[in-house]
């Protein structure tokens, strides 16, 4: 599986080629738990310098969306190793930041004229819908009256420039976003290139006699899928690869998103507004150097070693409650054991990937943690009681009156363990829900942990007794989510899919469920 999942690809075109400088990428400097959300965060001069040197051996720009957060010091960081900047200016529903904003702008272009090359006044301001096109209209031609000759520029998506065309007459060049991946109707990796060009096409009809500058184009690393749009490494490799090489041929600027992968924004837009960067966030490392094939799993002998090992453990245990409790199992048990340790071998590298790139502050840290857990407990804990005759035991034997309460340790643990993927699997199916768009599908770890509950279910199932309440109640809202989730997300989401084949097994396995009282 590992050989399959881990193959690198090589690409035609080096995404990023040292000897083709790009024409320019947006940056913003935050590492770690630093925010532009935190209004008196200023990023030191250094650490803005130290990115313009590396930015430098790359793109021939940097393109910036604001003066605050110690942005100002880009330009003056930037002239010192040969960079131009194109300027952004942050506009939104405070007359006076705007004000402060357009004067600041207008300092930097008259302290740097020969560094800031252009000015875009605005970004995506008429999509969050916090000013009018007549306003906006207002700001470009007042910053256009203050810098004289220098280009002046909007930014937002394409199509809110097509239901905005008097912004057209305000402007020196139009600057539109084109995003494959958050399209509405989403665009697969291999198509996005096309899509680009097919748009660029379109605006330029709409919009003769001016250039026009993709503003922002890229793919994401990591995160969740939309319809077949896939996040990873060697498809942004790729996208990104198609478009420069796109752009080249027909001769159109491009400005990537972004340099540097962006922590933040996974607290609004989900891990994968995270993973843009052509860079890392942490280690400022190159994602896809030139001449070096590009992996999704670049550990993937370090994930395979330790699946390796999930699964030995699983026979051992297997192994060792027989000898323990010596009798002949029938031979769905052995099964039951196989499938438990070769599912979660399989799977334990891409949970840990996963867990990696998700988990972002402590409450993520802790909910995927403790699903990752989950999913080792479970096919060793079923393990055990596969071999021992023992099962699957219901939450009234942890939580419910005298009568019906079972103590002892492995059976307090398994159930433990069963809760917490009741819980984390009933949470994230009402994510999907109500609250869809940014969050991750845990098929990998829920897997880990599901299966190994149905296989002792199914061989080692309590036939006596009643169905348990809250079991029930767990079924009917997995089930009921899941419908709506596979209709919500379609077809095309293997993530989506596969997230819900595992809520149906495990609704099938809690509904299954007899609980009945402890005798003596």
């Amino acid at each position: 599986m590992w050989w399959w999942l881990a193959t690198p690809v090589s690409l035609v075109r080096a995404p990023i080629d040292p000897a083709a400088k790009l024409e320019c990428v947006s940056y913003a400097p935050f590492r770690g738990e630093q925010t532009p959300l935190n209004s008196t965060a200023i990023i030191p001069a250094a650490q803005i310098a130290a990115d313009m040197a590396q930015l430098a051996q790359l793109s021939k720009c940097v393109r910036t969306y604001s003066i605050d957060n110690g942005l100002d010091q880009v330009p003056e960081q930037a002239a010192k190793v040969g960079l131009k900047v194109l300027q952004g200016v942050w506009l939104g529903s405070n007359r006076l930041k705007n004000a402060a904003q357009i004067a600041g702008v207008v300092e930097l272009t008259k302290q740097f004229p020969n560094v800031i090359t252009g000015v875009v006044v605005g970004n995506e301001v008429l999509l969050r819908g916090e000013m009018t096109a007549a306003d906006l209209v207002g700001n470009i031609r007042s910053m256009k009256a203050q810098v004289g000759k220098l280009p002046v520029t909007y930014a937002d998506v394409w199509e809110f420039w097509l239901k905005n065309r008097e912004l057209y007459d305000a402007v020196d060049f139009v600057t539109i976003h084109i995003l494959p991946y958050w399209e509405d109707l989403p665009i697969r990796a291999k198509y996005a290139a096309a899509h680009v060009d097919s748009i660029r096409k379109r605006v330029a009809v709409a919009f003769p006699g001016k250039e026009i500058l993709i503003g922002e184009t890229g793919w994401p690393s990591a995160g969740r899928m939309r319809e077949g749009a896939l996040p990873s490494r060697d498809n942004q490799a790729r996208v990104v690869s198609e478009i420069l090489d796109l752009a080249k041929r027909e001769g159109f600027r491009v400005n990537l998103i972004e340099a540097y992968d962006q922590p933040w924004k996974r607290d609004l837009e989900g891990t994968v507004g995270g993973y843009w960067g052509l860079y890392d966030a942490d280690a400022r490392a190159l994602k896809y150097p030139a001449g070096v094939p590009i992996s999704n799993y670049p550990a993937w002998k370090l994930h395979m070693s330790l699946g390796l090992g999930l699964s030995v453990l699983v026979f051992l245990t297997g192994m060792l409650t027989l000898r323990r409790k010596p009798w002949s199992p029938r031979f769905s048990a052995w099964l039951t054991v196989a499938v438990s340790a070769t599912v979660a071998g399989a799977l334990l590298g891409v949970a840990v990937d996963k867990l990696l790139y998700e988990s972002y502050g402590v409450g993520r840290w802790m909910q995927w943690g403790a699903l990752l857990a989950a999913g080792v407990l479970s096919p060793l804990l079923c393990a055990y009681a596969t071999m021992s005759g023992r099962s699957l035991p219901t939450f009234l034997e942890l939580l419910g009156p005298r009568p019906y309460q079972n103590r002892t340790f492995t059976t307090v643990l398994l159930g433990l363990t069963l809760i917490v993927t009741a819980l984390i699997a009933a949470q994230t199916a009402l994510g999907f829900v109500f609250d869809p768009r940014y969050r991750d599908f845990p098929f990998a770890a829920l897997t880990m942990a599901v299966v190994p509950f149905a296989g002792l279910m199914t061989v080692n199932r309590r036939t006596a007794g009643t169905r348990p309440i809250a079991e029930a109640t767990f079924a009917g809202l997995l089930v009921a989510s899941l419908v709506y989730i596979g209709f919500n997300e379609g077809p095309d989401n293997w993530q989506s899919l596969w997230t819900c084949a595992i809520y149906l097994l495990f609704a099938i396995t809690l509904w299954r469920a007899r609980a009945s009282q402890i005798q003596g």
